[in-house]
């Protein structure tokens, strides 16, 4: 059976950071996700552009490789330095530019989000969401911490997809504007 005859959608969740930036792919039926591929880009370049380059020409190589159809991205967040947060936005623009690229739908979830999604609680340590991927996906290698952040916005991802869609929205959601839609009706995710 062809992976598009299999009912699956290939989900990418990426984690961006201007120094290291993390990637889990998953397949999944919207009840059930199955492991694909993980890993983490230690960015490369002299220059901040540079980076900013690498970050887009090796994510587009590994969106080559593995043809996911549906892609997810943490959103910023805000941070005391605000150098810090700049950077990481446009290291995030970098990869979002480079799923673009292939047409591929873009969502955006905040990081209490993901943790609430994959651990239950959105305050959860890392040590606790790294767990939790492991264990959901049936891992039992260690994970890098980057690499189990984009496999944690790939579940979250494939697991508020489903959740969106049955309440009549089609196509890929944006969860956080879903909430603010549901608001007015009374419903609490």
């Amino acid at each position: 059976m062809t992976f598009a005859a299999s009912g699956l959608v290939r989900v990418i969740g990426i984690d961006p950071g201007s120094v290291v930036t993390g990637y889990g792919i998953v397949d999944t039926d919207g009840i059930r996700s199955f492991h694909v591929a993980h890993g983490h880009l230690r960015v490369a370049g002299d220059t901040f552009p540079e980076r900013l380059g690498f970050i887009h020409s090796a994510l587009s190589d590994v969106l080559e490789q593995w043809q996911p159809t549906e892609s997810a991205i943490e959103q910023v967040f805000l941070s005391k330095n605000a150098m810090s947060a700049l950077k990481l936005g446009q290291a995030r623009g970098a990869a979002i530019t480079a799923m673009v690229a292939r047409s591929l739908p873009v969502a955006e979830y905040a990081a209490r989000s993901i943790k609430q999604v994959v651990t239950g609680s959105g305050a959860a340590e890392k040590e606790r969401v790294q767990t939790m991927v492991r264990h959901i996906l049936s891992l039992n290698d260690e994970l890098q911490s980057d690499a189990a952040d984009g496999l944690a916005i790939a579940l979250c991802h494939a697991h508020s997809r489903v959740r969106v869609s049955v309440g009549g929205a089609s196509g890929v959601s944006r969860l956080p504007e879903a909430r603010r839609k549901s608001r007015g009706r009374g419903l609490r995710r």
